[in-house]
């Protein structure tokens, strides 16, 4: 969505949105580890996505979406593996052992995997030092955090089993973004929302086979689920995995798509207040540069996206006149100005 709406929003509206995306999605990995206290990690990826897929699906069936089209479904079902099944199935795996701050910061460097893997834009995305630069920095961040890891678990003052986890979360943003890359050139003329709801619905199904297959609903009880377990699921549901995207492509269809994609800045900064401030986890100094890093490489990798196209001045001759010429004729649009890049992928985490 490159083009934002001829309508004004209301100011408040486009506040709310960005508090939901920026608020809700950051927070997700929180309630995540909240969750698998009460539920088996697979079984909860299970009710999560596939409620929500359900509930988004009559959404579309209300809205008079054509719900079924074999292509746009397949396409949704195989991006939706990759992205919610793989991506996000071993993040809520890996926060069983890894607290939620952690494992926000590592998924952090997700942006700079699709300059990595999005080979059709090697050319354009590789051709510019300074996103280079950003993709060199952000796994040095990355590795730091390893680093980090490695010494305290020769120390043995983490498991093996965190260690492993680290490991995992390289694969769960590759798998990410070569789902979301596979949606993008496959091409799906479907609504958002409806190739949306099929990843989820299909993804639920995968994660109630991975869950039978791991035997979790054996001497399982839903009552014996504490309600703050409970309470979180539907907070995912509700919140993370329908609202938060609601909020998301609307801003899209209104702002441009490089402001909208500032969510990738604030999330993992919101998922280390809420694992530290509430759920007891300690961050070192080093993890907090790590983070510092890996936001700072993203501010490289999309500098260009954020730079201001100033062809305009040059063409009239000195910056003065121009200044002069522009406030005596009607102002442009933000979009003549800003060079916008597609809208990044939705993320339901």
């Amino acid at each position: 969505m490159n083009n934002t709406s001829t309508n004004k929003p209301s100011l408040l509206l486009v506040i709310i949105a960005f508090a939901i995306v920026y608020i809700v999605w950051g927070s997700t990995y929180f309630f995540i580890q909240m969750a698998i206290h009460g539920f088996p990690p697979m079984m909860m990826g299970a009710l999560r996505f596939f409620t929500a897929g359900l509930l988004m699906l009559a959404c579309c069936y209300i809205k008079g979406d054509r719900i079924w089209v074999l292509k746009n479904v397949i396409t949704s079902g195989i991006s939706g593996l990759s992205m919610l099944f793989v991506a996000t199935g071993l993040i809520i795996w890996i926060e069983k052992t890894v607290p939620s701050s952690i494992v926000a910061i590592m998924v952090s460097a997700n942006p700079i995997w699709f300059v990595v893997l999005d080979k059709t834009n090697w050319k354009i995305n590789l051709g510019n030092k300074t996103t280079i630069g950003g993709i060199v920095l952000g796994f040095a961040g990355v590795l730091l955090l390893f680093g980090e890891a490695l010494s305290k678990s020769l120390a043995g003052t983490i498991s093996p089993a965190q260690v492993t986890g680290l490991l995992l979360l390289l694969v769960s943003p590759i798998a990410w973004c070569g789902g979301s890359l596979f949606s993008k050139k496959r091409g799906n003329n479907g609504p958002a929302r409806l190739n949306t709801a099929w990843q989820m619905v299909i993804a639920g199904l995968a994660f109630v086979l991975a869950s039978l297959f791991r035997g979790e609903y054996h001497g399982f009880e839903f009552n014996t689920v504490p309600m703050q377990a409970w309470m979180a699921l539907a907070y995912l549901i509700v919140f993370g995995s329908i609202g938060a995207f609601t909020a998301y492509v609307w801003l899209l269809s209104v702002k441009p798509a490089t402001i909208v994609s500032t969510h990738s800045y604030v999330n993992p900064v919101i998922a280390v207040l809420l694992g530290v401030l509430f759920a007891g986890e300690s961050i070192s100094v080093l993890q907090v540069f790590g983070l510092a890093v890996i936001l700072f490489s993203l501010l490289l990798v999309n500098f260009t996206k954020y730079s201001f196209n100033f062809h305009l001045f040059s063409r009239a001759g000195s910056l003065k006149t121009n200044i002069i010429k522009r406030f005596n004729k009607p102002q442009p649009t933000v979009n003549t100005y800003i060079n916008l890049n597609e809208s990044p992928c939705v993320s339901c985490k």
